[in-house]
C-alpha cells in the first residue's frame, strides 16, 4: 500500500511531465518563428552577366556581394553568374522578368531590351569624341533614364562605362568600305543593329559571346567589334592580328535588379546595397580604363597590330556614322533621346569653346 505522501508525489510527477509534454510543442513552435523570421530578414540575390570569370569586372562584382552579407536587417547573400552561363543578354532580361534570377549587369544590348531609351548612350556611332562627353550626357540622362526604367521594373544600382569599342580584324582595315567584305560579329538578339548594318552592306554574323572564339578559329567571322580588355580576356587577338583604333562607341552598361526583389527588402537595406554598388561602379570604371590601355600593349606584345586613325581617315568614318543616322532615330533609338543627345552635345561643346576662350584671354 502507499502511503498518502508517495501519492502526491506521484501526482505531482504526472502533473509536471504533462505540463513539458505541453510546453515542449510551444517550443518548437517559438523556435520555428525565430526561424522563419531570420529567413525572412535575409535576401538571396541571383545576378547574371556576361562578363568572364576571373577578370576585375568580376572580382569586383563578388567584393561587392560580399559587402552586401553585411547590410542591416539579415544581409544579402549574392551569387554571380559570369561569362555568360546564363544565356546572351536577352535571356538575362527575360530570366529577371520571369524571376528565375533578380539581378544582371548589362551593356546597352541587354539595357534596350527593357527600354530603347537607352540606347542613346551607345547605338549613335561617332557621337561622341571623347570620353568626357559619354559622361556627360549619361550623367544628365540618368533620371530620366533611371524613371523609365523603374516604370518597367527594374532599378538601377549604378551606371558605368568600359572605354571604347574598337574594331580588331583577321585582314588590316582601315575605311568603312574595307569591311564590307569581311564577316562581322553581331550579338544574337541585337536585331535593330543586324537589320542596320546588313542596309548598309555588311555580312553580319548573330552569335552569342560565348561562341565568339570557337567562331574565330573556324572562320565563320573575322571582325569583332569590342574593348580590347575584352579582346585580350576572352583570347580574340590570337586570331585578330588587327585593331583600328577608331572611337566607334564607349561600351556603356548598368547593373539593375528588379523591383519586385526590391521592393522585398527594408529601407536600410536598399541604402546600404545602393551605397556599396554606386562604389563598385566607380571602382569598375576607373579601372577599366586604365585596364584597356594596358590590354593594348599586352596585345602588342604579342603580335597585334594597331592601326591609327589620322584625321583624314576619322573623317570618313564620321562621314558614314552620320550617313546611317536616320535609320538609327526613331528606330534603334527614340527620336525624343536621340535628339536630346545632340542637344546636350551642343550645349557641353559651346560651353568647353567658351571655356578655353576665357583661358586663354578671349584670344582664338
Amino acid at each position: 500500500m502507499r502511503s498518502c505522501v508517495e501519492e502526491e508525489e506521484i501526482q505531482m510527477k504526472c502533473i509536471a511531465d504533462h505540463a513539458r509534454v505541453f510546453r515542449l510543442p510551444a517550443l518548437f513552435l517559438a523556435l520555428l518563428v525565430m526561424l522563419t523570421s531570420f529567413a525572412a530578414a535575409q535576401t538571396k540575390i541571383k545576378l547574371g552577366t556576361l562578363v568572364p570569370q576571373g577578370t576585375s569586372y568580376h572580382r569586383i562584382l563578388l567584393e561587392m556581394g560580399e559587402k552586401w552579407r553585411q547590410a542591416p536587417d539579415g544581409g544579402v547573400t549574392t551569387v554571380v553568374y559570369a561569362g555568360g552561363s546564363l544565356g546572351g543578354e536577352e535571356d538575362l532580361v527575360r530570366r529577371m522578368r520571369i524571376g528565375q534570377i533578380q539581378a544582371s549587369m548589362l551593356t546597352v544590348a541587354g539595357l534596350g531590351e527593357i527600354d530603347p531609351g537607352i540606347n542613346a548612350l551607345q547605338e549613335i556611332p561617332m557621337v561622341y569624341r571623347s570620353l568626357d562627353e559619354a559622361d556627360y550626357v549619361r550623367e544628365k540622362l540618368q533620371p530620366m533614364l533611371e524613371k523609365r526604367m523603374l516604370d518597367k521594373g527594374f532599378v538601377v544600382l549604378f551606371w558605368g562605362d568600359v572605354g571604347w569599342i574598337r574594331f580588331f580584324s583577321k585582314e588590316p582595315a582601315y575605311a568603312p568600305k574595307d569591311y564590307l567584305k569581311m564577316k562581322l560579329f553581331v550579338g544574337s538578339g541585337e536585331n535593330d543593329q543586324i537589320e542596320l548594318m546588313k542596309a548598309t552592306g555588311y555580312q553580319v554574323v548573330p552569335l552569342e559571346w560565348s561562341d565568339v572564339l570557337t567562331s574565330l578559329q573556324t572562320g565563320l567571322v573575322d571582325v569583332i567589334p569590342t574593348v580590347p580588355f575584352h579582346a585580350l580576356a576572352g583570347q580574340f587577338f590570337g586570331s585578330t592580328r588587327h585593331m583600328l583604333e577608331v572611337n566607334w562607341v564607349p561600351l556603356v552598361g548598368a547593373t539593375v535588379i528588379t523591383k519586385k526583389a526590391w521592393d522585398s527588402m527594408s529601407p536600410a537595406k536598399q541604402a546600404f546595397m545602393l551605397k556599396t554598388a554606386t562604389e563598385s561602379g566607380k571602382q569598375m570604371e576607373s579601372n577599366s580604363r586604365k585596364e584597356n590601355d594596358l590590354a593594348v600593349e599586352a596585345m602588342q606584345r604579342r603580335g597585334l597590330q594597331v592601326h591609327p586613325v589620322p584625321a583624314a581617315l576619322e573623317a570618313q568614318w564620321r562621314q558614314f556614322a552620320e550617313s546611317v543616322y536616320p535609320k538609327i532615330r526613331g528606330h534603334m533609338v527614340p527620336a525624343d533621346t536621340f535628339d536630346e543627345v545632340q542637344r546636350l552635345l551642343a550645349d557641353y561643346r559651346k560651353n568647353a569653346k567658351s571655356e578655353v576662350a576665357a583661358n586663354s584671354g578671349g584670344k582664338p
